[in-house]
């Protein structure tokens, strides 16, 4: 349970990362709905899109992945980057029939730029919190 919130949290902070790198991605909450503070708003709602996120991540993703696999083989492994931002876009489809929205202005280029920022922000946050080493450690025993 506690490696499923950390999942979700990681998921949240590269949400947030990309989307103040670049413009196109925008989380959006109603106002004053969630807490009545605005910060804490906009971090319940990186939440919750991270926690969409990853449920696409960990449902569909592996499904996108084996389907495109030749197309995967076939340019070195750069498919996996249009996989990756197709996740993006139906986390944001996903997210317009809830109060929180999450939007990505462009395929091409936001959503592209986003799922190699997510990907590097993730790996990086892997890396630091160790979050990776204990699920496969575990999987193992």
């Amino acid at each position: 349970m506690l490696s499923l919130l950390l999942r979700v949290v990681l998921n949240a902070v590269a949400l947030w990362v990309a989307g103040w790198l670049l413009p196109g991605l925008t989380v959006s909450a109603p106002t004053g709905s969630l807490s009545g503070d605005p910060a804490v708003d906009r971090a319940l709602a990186y939440l919750f899109v991270g926690l969409i996120f990853g449920a696409v991540n960990a449902l569909v993703r592996p499904i996108a992945q084996g389907l495109t696999l030749p197309l995967a083989i076939l340019t070195l492994g750069l498919f996996r980057v249009v996989v990756n931002a197709a996740m993006l876009e139906l986390t944001a489809w996903l997210s317009s029939y809830t109060p929180i929205r999450f939007e990505v202005d462009s395929f091409f280029w936001t959503a592209i730029l986003g799922a190699i920022v997510i990907s590097l922000v993730s790996l990086v946050l892997d890396m630091v919190t160790g979050s990776r080493r204990r699920s496969r450690s575990r999987s193992r025993n």
